[in-house]
């Protein structure tokens, strides 16, 4: 047989071994971990297929989503950082592109955004429809790099578009209130750290003060970045230790809940700093730069916020 499972490794094995025209053809492969074995034995017709074509000089059959997904998670995604997470969400989308070609993706994630639904059969949510379609899309193009089909297969797929940007802002007195009303200690220096440095919660629990500056390793966008301290939590910066993420997170929403602000999360705080910073006349190229944007459309979000600029603008005229 071409399939096997590797208990050592725990994944199924591709395994080609035939004699063609007087020569003999072999191939391994060791398959994601999250496959089944209808998935394996899927790649297993479509390789073996394409062996056989490649080595009797026939026209290669047209690769199959599958066999790109494969490839993908076998060569690209152990590099990613978040390469486990792209392996969960495309096991999970496995039903719409099963036994699809590679020309037929953007009919696939067409269909995937009509029909995709939640375990309690509820319609799945925007973000992570566009989430899984973009994870397929990566893999096909990926597989298209490497010679699986003559035509990029991603070149028509239609990204639904998601809309859910929030527009809650806390001024400094709302978060001070908030932070007051904290029971635990290492909340309310992140409450404040949050307002007065535009850093995510995560990025707060890994930032190491130096000198007058946050230092960040590693960030979302794959960049270190370098945040100059507040004077106002200078003393957090020197006191602070970081804590469990969920007890801030459930400490913050206690508080947040006693004092009647319970629309805003705790990443609306980064949002805040943007806002305070628009209206004390802070360009948005030095706001993203300072909330670690790697794309200037992230910082337009808020450009709506700078009224003080529009209105000297507009005086302006004649």
């Amino acid at each position: 047989m071409s399939i096997y499972k590797d208990k050592e490794r725990g994944c199924y094995v591709f395994e080609f071994s035939r004699r063609i025209n007087g020569e003999r053809v072999r191939a391994t492969k060791a398959l994601p971990q999250t496959w089944t074995r209808a998935q394996a034995d899927a790649y297993d017709r479509s390789e073996s297929a394409r062996l056989y074509a490649t080595a009797t000089g026939v026209t290669k059959p047209e690769r199959s989503v599958e066999d790109a997904v494969a490839c993908y998670l076998t060569e690209r995604a152990p590099k990613l950082k978040q390469g486990a997470n792209v392996e969960r969400e495309l096991a999970l989308i496995y039903w719409v592109y099963q036994g699809r070609k590679l020309s037929e993706l953007p009919e696939v994630c067409k269909e995937y955004a009509q029909k995709a639904v939640t375990t309690k059969g509820e319609p799945l949510a925007p973000a992570s429809i566009r989430n899984r379609i973009r994870y397929l899309t990566a893999a096909c193009r990926y597989a298209w790099k490497q010679g699986y089909c003559e035509h990029d297969p991603g070149a028509r797929v239609v990204v639904p578009e998601v809309k859910n940007e929030r527009q809650h802002y806390a001024d400094r007195a709302t978060m001070l209130t908030i932070a007051r009303a904290c029971t635990n200690r290492k909340a309310r220096m992140a409450i404040r750290i949050a307002f007065y440095s535009g850093m995510r919660l995560s990025e707060i629990l890994r930032a190491r003060p130096v000198g007058g500056v946050w230092m960040l390793d590693d960030t979302k966008n794959g960049q270190p970045r370098h945040v100059p301290i507040h004077p106002r939590v200078a003393v957090c910066a020197r006191r602070f230790v970081p804590g469990p993420k969920i007890t801030i997170q459930w400490a913050w929403s206690k508080a947040r809940d006693a004092t009647g602000n319970k629309h805003l999360h705790f990443h609306d705080l980064r949002h805040s700093t943007a806002s305070a910073m628009l209206q004390a006349g802070v360009e948005l190229y030095t706001i993203g730069k300072v909330l670690g944007h790697k794309d200037s459309r992230s910082t337009q979000r808020y450009s709506h916020l700078s009224t003080d600029a529009l209105t000297s603008a507009v005086r302006k005229i004649g």
